[in-house]
């Protein structure tokens, strides 16, 4: 399963770096979307990520025009905590983009505007709380449709039931 995060136009390094090691520990793909507040190599964004960031798949898009240039607009899902729409009702497949706005400001108008059909609630296990830890919601949004896409995608059969081969019988044998 290849998910893919996106922040649009983040400004803490530390929550970046925080989102980016749960993005690597679940296989996730990280896309920063800015302008950012920070230069990719700020000591709180190394010391907050992951241990090897050589071993995620992360990008770097100047602007907004270049995100949506690199990705298809029927992959990505949008995620705010006072969206209306469920979870649940969200397209998810194994290869969508889960876009969240800045922790402080969250997803940019223009964004809701542009794709109001697209913007769905956080998932409920990361709405509880009073304030959104978006690093936290973005590790149950992932979680959440980690499950979705693979419930959504038809399974593989890879051997019909007249190709299976009979069961074995294993006779056991007792020494003397």
């Amino acid at each position: 399963m290849s998910l893919h995060v996106a922040l649009l136009e983040a400004r803490t390094p530390a929550v970046v770096g925080a989102v980016a090691r749960r993005c690597a520990t679940v296989g996730a793909s990280l896309h920063l979307v800015g302008p950012l507040a920070f230069t990719t190599d700020d000591p709180e964004l190394v010391a907050a990520g992951p241990d090897h960031w050589d071993l995620l798949d992360w990008w770097l898009h100047p602007a907004w025009r270049d995100f949506r240039d690199a990705m298809s607009r029927d992959r990505c899902l949008y995620f705010a905590v006072d969206a209306e729409r469920d979870p649940g009702d969200a397209p998810f497949r194994p290869n969508s983009v889960l876009v969240f706005g800045d922790e402080s400001v969250g997803m940019p108008e223009r964004i809701r505007g542009k794709y109001p059909d697209r913007l769905f609630k956080l998932p409920r296990a990361a709405a509880r709380a009073k304030t959104v830890d978006l690093p936290h919601a973005i590790e149950a949004t992932l979680a959440f449709a980690a499950k979705r896409a693979t419930l959504n995608t038809p399974p593989i059969v890879l051997a019909g039931p007249d190709d299976a081969p009979p069961p074995q019988r294993r006779r056991h044998h007792r020494g003397g």
